[in-house]
């Protein structure tokens, strides 16, 4: 079996196993309901995923857990736990069980995302940034199909649940019954604390991280909450249709507004291997940070404006971000390419906890036509970054 196979294969298990990355952001108004919660408690359990993902990965990166243990098995174990956490949304009666399952499905993540990189990175020295962008498109289908469960389901808690969880437990299996790792394979280390000190003091590394910290400054927030704005977007176009009729488009144009970006990673992936990828990540910033203030402009306004803006911007804000994944595998230590993705991968969770939060809380002082400008700040410091390594 060829490398085209593997990358259908890891793209598809990827697809599967980060589908229940956004189950909460999804059937988040249900739980809210169900517990009576408050608009504070509903931003932890949407931020709590993002909490137990950067734990992971954080101890992904001290104990090098990705440089020692066979991808293969880490990432299978990891997908199929997470997918069995998220199940047990179902069962549980509180909203403090919930947080914890949330906060353990987002630490298992982190044995899917950074070592599919990895994986892939095995079966492609050239073409490497089509293979990962197609691994990050694909992850970024997964992320949005929680609201297409949502839609079939008709908002039923009981469909999205276990669509969502069975995908994830699928996905691990198949990379655990029919992956190999490619011809190009990474040096295997033992543990060694030297690993992260060598990765931070590496500055080609340290840059192309900075400007994936800009990227992500974005990225999730804007995930996250761009179902809530069209919602509010649609109710102020609209408000004599009943809020049924809008949660169902919302869920619709959401899925498409975040699906779109696999497609986007694709782009991303064939123009990085052509131009550089330096330029696609800073044109792909450029476009998405413009969009992050346009569209606050657009509030309220008619949806054959507002829709059209939001694609490109769901296109553009995830276009970029194989490309960051892909410079640390090409510009890190060989030795320590899976603690450098693992750590640039936590720092940038970490940081989308961050704006994650302060969206809604902006959205209170000052509304939702400005509330996204902040998140333009995240890829004008990244695009300075990474003409700085460019130079390097």
């Amino acid at each position: 079996m060829g490398k085209w196979f593997y990358l259908i294969l890891v793209a598809v298990a990827v697809m599967l196993g980060m589908s229940v990355w956004l189950t909460a952001a999804a059937i988040g108004n249900v739980l809210q309901e169900k517990w009576s919660l408050g608009p504070n408690e509903v931003g932890w359990l949407l931020t709590s995923v993002q909490m137990g993902f950067v734990i992971g990965t954080f101890t992904a990166a001290v104990f090098n857990l990705a440089d020692i243990l066979p991808e293969r098995v880490y990432f299978s174990f990891s997908a199929i736990l997470a997918g069995f956490a998220n199940a047990g949304l179902i069962v549980v009666s509180t909203y403090e069980s919930a947080l914890a399952l949330r906060l353990l499905t987002g630490f298992f993540l982190a044995g899917v995302y950074p070592p599919s990189m990895k994986m892939i990175s095995t079966w492609f020295k050239t073409s490497r940034g089509l293979a990962i962008g197609t691994v990050v498109g694909a992850l970024t289908i997964g992320k949005a199909s929680p609201y297409l469960f949502k839609v079939i389901g008709d908002s039923s808690l009981t469909v999205v649940i276990w669509g969502t969880s069975l995908a994830a437990i699928i996905g691990g299996l198949l990379v655990g019954v029919f992956y190999r790792d490619g011809p190009n394979v990474f040096s295997r280390s033992s543990f060694s604390w030297r690993h992260v000190m060598t990765v931070v003091n590496h500055r080609p590394t340290r840059l192309a991280t900075y400007g994936y910290l800009g990227h992500m400054w974005e990225l999730y927030a804007m995930w996250t909450w761009i179902p809530t704005f069209i919602f509010a977007s649609l109710s102020v176009s609209f408000p004599q249709e009943a809020n049924l009729r809008i949660e169902f488009w919302t869920s619709i144009a959401a899925f498409a507004v975040i699906a779109i970006g696999g497609i986007g990673c694709v782009w991303g992936g064939i123009a990085a291997d052509r131009i550089g990828r330096g330029k696609v990540v800073n044109v792909a910033m450029f476009i998405s940070g413009s969009c992050s203030v346009i569209v606050g402009l657009l509030f309220g306004q008619s949806p054959l404006l507002l829709i059209p803006v939001l694609l490109v911007w769901g296109f553009f804000v995830v276009a970029d971000s194989a490309q960051f994944s892909a410079m640390v595998t090409e510009t890190a230590p060989q030795n320590a390419v899976g603690t450098a993705l693992t750590l640039q991968t936590s720092l940038g969770f970490l940081l989308t906890m961050v704006t994650i939060r302060w969206v809604p809380i902006l959205t209170e002082l000052i509304g939702w036509n400005w509330s996204f400008a902040i998140l333009s700040l995240g890829p004008l410091v990244g695009i300075g970054c990474i003409r700085k390594l460019r130079k390097v």
